[in-house]
């Protein structure tokens, strides 16, 4: 927890109990259902929840954004962002069930109400948002075909409407063919911690 607040010191007494929580809820509910490594759970502010906050060091989002977790798995980077961000809307998506009950039953009892989680496969939803956020759930291009329809065109933050994907490693050969519109932030430009040296975030205008 000390993580969160050395980058982020300006947050609420909500905020910072909701944070605190978060290690004693993923302990819990990783006995019951796996979402995270074992040995990567005691690691769980670093790994995974300082990791969501790096898109909250490359934009703030403003009060009303839509926001699409896709394949959020137990609840990252959505979770972290959704208490970052309360007045953002979050809608997390995950085509397998039990992640899917670890995030409802993690945000409920964080008391968070910006979220709407669902079981299902993003290329059926209808709706469109503002921003995609992902961390590496399949290779770019693929990814890519699943969710090229699912941003408007009606931009309310700083930067335009698009995709936030966090990715780590040797990646450049999956997203030669969308340089043109992207944009690759190191992290270590926000965090010092060595766990970043080789994790970007992608953002692609759409």
């Amino acid at each position: 927890m000390d993580l969160i607040l050395k980058y982020f010191p300006n947050l609420t007494e909500e905020q910072i109990a909701q944070f605190q929580k978060l290690e004693e809820l993923y302990k819990y509910w990783n006995e019951r259902i796996n979402t995270i490594s074992r040995k990567d759970i005691d690691s769980l502010y670093l790994h995974h929840v300082l990791h969501s906050l790096s898109i909250a060091k490359l934009i703030s989002f403003r009060d009303g954004t839509e926001i699409i977790d896709v394949g959020c798995g137990g609840g990252f980077p959505g979770i972290p962002l959704a208490i970052m961000f309360p007045n953002v809307k979050f809608h997390m998506v995950d085509s397998i069930a039990k992640k899917i009950k670890v995030v409802n039953e993690v945000s409920s009892a964080l008391g968070l109400k910006n979220i709407v989680a669902e079981q299902a496969r993003v290329e059926k939803i209808k709706h469109k948002y503002d921003f995609i956020v992902s961390r590496a759930v399949t290779a770019f291009p693929g990814f890519m075909n699943l969710v090229k329809n699912k941003v408007h065109h009606k931009d309310k933050n700083s930067l335009p409407n698009g995709l936030l994907y966090l990715k780590g490693g040797d990646f450049l050969g999956e997203v030669e063919k969308y340089k043109k519109d992207m944009y690759i932030y190191d992290i270590t430009s926000y965090f010092e911690e060595d766990y970043f040296e080789t994790k970007k975030i992608i953002y692609l205008e759409m």
